[in-house]
């Protein structure tokens, strides 16, 4: 677990040392290990339905499908714990995509290294972009990534200019890293989990980490605290910008054939997976963990929904559900802890 807050009226950086750590961590695990319950037992029932659901290959096929969304919702749950989003994490992905592809394409004999690192490297410019346009200019989040939402993916599109990069032009060692397994798991899921732990361990162990919760619960009291707030929040949106940019290359590598189109609305499947996962839109809570967990359910629920031959628009309902339940426990978990601290405040006074 991250050492996040977990409240709105706490700006201390290490909220596992003040009185309620205790309670909150055992509220953000128990959250967790309810989501492992609900994908656990759509699996067993989409299984019983569909014993395929668990073969060798529909496994694979699931942790596939849910390693892109699982980075990005890492990366957006450490922006978003900030009391900030970014919306522009699909269009970040499909430029660094289609960057990568044509690196590897304009410059065949490269190391795969160098491809990858374009495709991160631009990813990151794009979170530099973000950053400064919202810490240094003080312009809303929601409005400076919904506007570089447009403008990443207008560069996109006169960069392809309706052309595509196929996998017969790229490097069979870097397809290789999107179809190779590793004991059965494929390697982007490797991958993926290697982000989701030092991710989790960077929020838990580092006071910078921990500094973003701070943040997120009070940005006034963390300013007067001595935080350094701009920063934090800038490294915030460089590394998210990184991990769009790592799911880019990762989506090259798996896919081969890239275009301009390449991850399309993806903005609103990661701020669902976010919320979803316990990762308060309000900021201040939430840890990593969920996130990705968060991004396992609803790729789970997108596979198990069409063997259960249950239409395309209830998988849409139902992620919309869970979005406005999450955010209505989030409510109801800020009342409580409110309601703690007043009492605690009259028995210590």
């Amino acid at each position: 677990m991250t050492g996040g807050t977990g409240g709105t009226h706490t700006p201390d950086p290490a909220p596992a040392r003040n009185g309620n750590g205790t309670a909150k961590r055992r509220t953000r695990m128990a959250r967790e290990l309810g989501l492992l319950l609900a994908i656990g037992t759509l699996v067993v029932v989409t299984w019983l339905y569909n014993p395929l659901f668990l073969s060798q290959q529909s496994v694979q096929d699931i942790l596939l499908g849910a390693t892109l969304l699982t980075i990005l919702a890492v990366g957006q749950g450490t922006v978003i714990v900030t009391r900030n989003v970014d919306l522009s994490v699909g269009s970040v992905l499909g430029l660094s995509a289609f960057a990568v592809a044509s690196f590897l394409t304009a410059f065949p004999g490269v190391p795969i290294v160098v491809g990858i690192a374009v495709g991160i490297t631009l990813g990151a410019v794009c979170g530099v972009v973000n950053g400064a346009l919202v810490a240094v200019a003080r312009v809303p989040a929601l409005v400076v990534t919904l506007g570089t939402l447009y403008v990443f993916r207008g560069i996109d599109f006169w960069w392809a200019s309706g052309s595509r990069v196929d996998a017969a032009d790229l490097p069979a060692a870097f397809l290789g890293i999107g179809r190779q397994s590793v004991l059965g798991i494929p390697v982007p899921a490797l991958v993926a989990l290697a982000v989701v732990l030092v991710a989790g361990h960077y929020l838990y162990s580092y006071r910078s980490g921990r500094e973003l919760y701070a943040i997120g619960s009070q940005p006034a009291a963390a300013r007067l605290s001595g935080i350094p707030v701009d920063r934090r929040i800038f490294g915030a949106f460089v590394l998210n910008g990184s991990l769009a940019g790592l799911a880019g290359v990762l989506y090259a590598a798996r896919f081969g054939s890239v275009d301009a189109t390449v991850g399309t609305g993806m903005e609103l499947q990661v701020v669902a997976a976010t919320v979803v996962g316990g990762v308060a839109i309000f900021g201040g809570s939430g840890t990593v963990y969920g996130a990705a967990l968060g991004a396992v359910l609803l790729s789970t629920i997108g596979s198990a929904l069409p063997v259960l031959q249950i239409n395309q628009f209830w998988q849409q309902a139902v992620v919309g559900l869970l979005i406005l339940l999450a955010i209505g426990l989030d409510k109801l978990l800020a009342v409580r802890t409110a309601r703690r601290l007043r009492e605690g405040r009259q028995h210590g006074g």
